[in-house]
């Protein structure tokens, strides 16, 4: 047995691990725009990156390194290095080379607009601002922001039965460009449990699929989207099932982070799928319905449109049928099994679950057993109006 104990230090939180978060003039008035992870041991590394085909170039030196080790990552905001050909790999060399001999294999990760070459000028003179004696999670996850309207941390010291411990803790971006294929997304994990390159990664990908590969708040992926798990094993200890926990947990509680800040949106809501013919089939139909952009605005308006969720699991393409269909709104069913619940009582009932900032539409295909949680928002006009503007 274990016990997970929260924790408000962040990337910190592991022994061994220091981070902070300085301002390079690359945001407007003096924001934090900058940010380092550093442990003074190096650390074995467990990745997952976007599907999109044109990848940014901090994830394409990644890939160019192979297997490796580090113990420093360098994160910017404000430009993303995408879409900037060779010169964007060059310009990572570059700056990576400012950052100290003593460093092992130093990573970069970037995130803002694409199509521009790195300040690198303000970039160098920003590493030399760094003090890696300092832990200032909280100031770091700021620097990494974008379009977020608030930081996302979490992390937990796990407590094994025989008084043993390790830690984990994470911060994350991402408000917009949200639909996670791969996994615009950054998530930076560190952690002290002496857990194996082989089992990080397990567990990586077993849980991006329940957690950042289940969101969306535009239906969009980025060209930068990172999920970096970075051990230094400094703790000696290590269960798998608690890792395992401790790890989901994290990522499952900023995944919903992300996209309840979704930009502008105003709910977060659970798309449960059951009954399907199997877990794929839902995952299908319950992604359909986190990236319909009519069920969106309805969210938004607080309309119980149930016609729309009809009608896009229909069109998702999966084994589906009118006369087994269910759909409800919390508790408030308003469709079963092609009977119509929606009277005028029933439609009040459900327009109020829909004012709740967190609610859940839940689907029953009436087929099988498959099942699949997906996650999103709803989109008004200051996504339109955030978007519009993004780049000025």
């Amino acid at each position: 047995m274990y016990k997970l104990i929260l924790s408000d230090a962040g990337v910190c939180a592991s022994d061994g691990f220091f981070a902070d978060g300085i301002s390079a003039g690359l945001k407007a008035q003096n924001a934090k725009d900058m940010a380092f992870i550093y442990s003074d041991t190096e650390c074995e590394v467990a990745s997952v990156f976007t599907t999109n085909k044109m990848e940014a170039a901090p994830i394409k030196h990644f890939k160019n390194k192979g297997n490796f080790k580090t113990n420093f990552v360098l994160i910017n905001s404000k430009n993303a290095n995408a879409m900037t050909g060779i010169k964007g790999l060059e310009d990572i060399d570059e700056i990576l080379l400012e950052c100290g001999d003593d460093k092992v294999n130093p990573l970069m990760s970037s995130t803002g607009v694409i199509g521009n070459r790195l300040p690198k000028e303000k970039i160098i003179d920003g590493v030399k601002l760094f003090d890696i004696t300092q832990k200032n999670p909280h100031a770091a996850a700021l620097a990494i922001m974008t379009t977020d309207s608030y930081s996302k941390e979490c992390a937990f010291r796990v407590e094994l039965d025989d008084g043993s411990s390790f830690n984990i803790g994470a911060m994350a971006k991402g408000a917009g460009m949200i639909n996670p294929a791969m996994a615009t997304m950054l998530c930076f994990i560190t952690t002290d449990a002496n857990v194996s390159k082989s089992d990080m990664q397990e567990a990586l990908d077993e849980s991006v699929k329940t957690t950042f590969n289940a969101i969306s708040v535009d239906g969009d992926t980025s060209t930068n989207d990172t999920v970096l798990i970075l051990s230094n094993a400094k703790s000696g200890v290590y269960q798998k099932k608690a890792f395992k926990e401790a790890l989901t947990k994290i990522m499952h509680f900023l995944a919903l982070e992300m996209t309840r800040d979704g930009e502008g949106a105003t709910k977060l809501v659970t798309y449960n799928i059951t009954g399907a013919k199997d877990d794929k089939e839902a995952e299908v139909v319950a992604k359909a319905l986190s990236d319909s952009l009519l069920v969106k605005t309805a969210l938004y308006g607080e309309d119980p449109n149930w016609g729309r969720i009809a009608s896009t699991v229909g069109a998702s393409g999966v084994e589906a049928y009118e006369e087994k269909l269910k759909i409800s709104f919390d508790d408030v069913c308003v469709y079963d099994k092609g009977e119509v619940f929606f009277n005028e009582e029933m439609e009040i009932k459900a327009a109020k679950v829909m004012t709740h900032a967190k609610f859940t539409i839940s689907c029953d295909l009436g087929i099988a057993n498959g099942k699949f949680k997906a996650y999103g928002c709803d989109l008004g006009y200051e996504y339109v109006k955030i978007n519009a503007d993004y780049r000025t």
